[in-house]
């Protein structure tokens, strides 16, 4: 028992030992540290740099790239099997809605809007003396409307035969910049054949697809600016046109059409485009930046 009172007290005595010389080390550290403002003062304070925060609106650009397309652009064919008489255009000249392009043979359409003409005359005189004998009670009602439907079907006859003719002047359904030649005088076309190209250049569409996450702040009027390696450090600018209606289910991506003045031409159907649509700014906070 006195052997384990003896350890006891021996094991009391170094913790005391132990708690004695950590105060006495931490008090002689205090003392030799030195103090801002002299003897009593207490620890060094730590300087704060403040600055006002004021409400600022972010500006969010979103890239893309796109496909520059015409306003308006189609393939010049004929309706029907004829031959080319004349060519009235240039390659790349700039024509006018209405403008003849191109003419094909029209003699035998010709020939059939003069028999259907002259038929149409008969009947006329036909109708007309036939009303003065109905009149007359000499000619049935039956018989009277015979003849009016013979009239009817002549005049029908002159249309189709007129609308025959009018299609070997083959016109610019729009104003637009021709493209290249494809086919010489005397040539025999077939329907849905092109004979050349027509575009409306004057503004172009730009389709391009941006990530779904930005549908709920797309919409038409929205700033957009295009660059193309064919100008280097050159912009196109323009707007959002429309967006479509639909998500594409495996890209997660909506397409956005927008249109550029192109009242030079130099931009081209078909060209890539680095497309960038300025949204409408967030309103967001913001302060003194700090070096």
């Amino acid at each position: 028992p006195w052997v384990s009172i003896i350890k006891m007290e021996t094991a009391m005595l170094a913790r005391f030992a132990i708690a004695a010389a950590t105060v006495w080390l931490l008090s002689g550290c205090e003392a030799e540290t030195p103090v801002a403002g002299g003897a009593g003062a207490g620890p060094e304070s730590v300087a704060v740099v403040t600055a006002p925060v004021t409400a600022k609106p972010l500006a969010v650009e979103v890239e893309a790239l796109g496909t520059a397309r015409s306003n308006e652009a189609i393939d010049i064919t004929a309706k029907s099997a004829n031959t080319v008489i004349s060519v009235r255009f240039e390659e790349g000249q700039l024509v006018r809605r209405g403008e003849l392009l191109i003419e094909l043979d029209g003699a035998q359409a010709r020939a059939d809007l003069a028999a259907a003409e002259a038929a149409l005359a008969e009947s006329k005189n036909a109708y007309a003396r036939s009303r003065d004998l109905f009149t007359q009670q000499a000619l049935s009602q039956a018989q009277l409307e015979q003849i009016e439907a013979t009239l009817l079907a002549n005049e029908a006859r002159v249309a189709a035969a007129r609308a025959r003719l009018s299609d070997t002047l083959i016109r610019a359904p729009f104003d637009g910049r021709m493209g290249l030649r494809r086919v010489s005088v005397g040539a025999l076309v077939n329907p849905g054949a092109v004979i050349t190209t027509l575009d409306d250049t004057s503004t172009m569409k730009v389709d391009f697809d941006v990530p779904e996450v930005f549908l709920a702040v797309l919409k038409a009027g929205l700033a957009v600016v295009a660059q193309s390696a064919a100008y280097a450090g050159e912009s196109f600018n323009g707007e959002v046109e429309s967006v479509d209606s639909r998500v594409d289910p495996v890209t997660r991506t909506i397409k956005v059409r927008a249109r550029l003045p192109n009242p030079e031409g130099r931009l081209r159907p078909g060209m890539f485009l680095t497309v960038r649509v300025s949204r409408e700014p967030l309103p967001g906070l913001a302060g003194v930046q700090l070096h």
